[in-house]
């Protein structure tokens, strides 16, 4: 039996996935989680969870921070990541950071059954969306481009920023203080050589990082 855990803030998103992994036989749900944070605190208490489904976008500590921490206390328990993007960017980002698969929302769960197995079983699992981006650009965009020196969060507050958010909406949006969004921009500021908002729209369509479906 492989058990999981399935972290996503969106109650509909996580009760639908619960619901369709409890018609397979092979697989069942340990716990859920609103949160990066609760999901953490939830695997402390569930040792023999098998695999952690999560999504990387979450309200205040990011998919992508709970991965990381995960990595390091959990090594053994492979972790797939959910996304509503289908940019390369995000997937390199999440595989680097030592998730075993990277999964679109719009896919599962059409394809979340295969994706469990195949990260149960010790391999690799990336969504048939992203698959042809990340063969095309892996090689090539790693290192090269100005974005590449963003953390993960800058990242994020910079493509939030490149869809017309302000500094108080994406503050909200990430459960962080306005203050700490305005570092964070002065962060992309300074490591992209940029003086306005308007430099980081233009860099962001430039480069195709807003392609993804909402």
């Amino acid at each position: 039996m492989i058990k999981i855990l399935i972290a996503d803030d969106h109650e509909i998103v996580r009760k639908g996935l619960v619901q369709f992994v409890a018609e397979t036989p092979d697989i069942e749900v340990c716990a859920e989680a609103g949160s990066a944070q609760e999901a953490l605190s939830l695997l402390r208490e569930h040792c023999d969870c098998s695999v952690v489904v999560l999504d990387i976008s979450m309200p205040g500590r990011s998919g992508l921070d709970a991965l990381k921490e995960i990595n390091e206390q959990y090594s053994l328990i492979p972790v797939l990541m959910l996304s509503t993007h289908s940019e390369d960017e995000f997937a390199v980002r999440a595989l680097r950071a030592g998730a075993s698969g990277y999964l679109m929302k719009q896919s599962a769960p059409r394809e979340l059954i295969a994706a469990i197995r195949k990260v149960h079983a010790g391999g690799n699992y990336v969504s048939e969306s992203v698959a042809d981006k990340l063969v095309s650009n892996l090689n090539t965009k790693l290192g090269q481009e100005p974005h590449e020196s963003l953390s993960d969060r800058e990242y994020q507050v910079m493509w939030m920023i490149a869809l017309g958010k302000t500094l108080k909406q994406i503050a909200d949006e990430l459960s962080l203080s306005e203050k700490t969004i305005s570092t964070y921009r002065t962060r992309i500021m300074d490591k992209m050589d940029m003086k306005k908002n308007t430099e980081i729209v233009r860099y962001v369509m430039q480069h195709g990082l807003l392609e993804s479906p909402h």
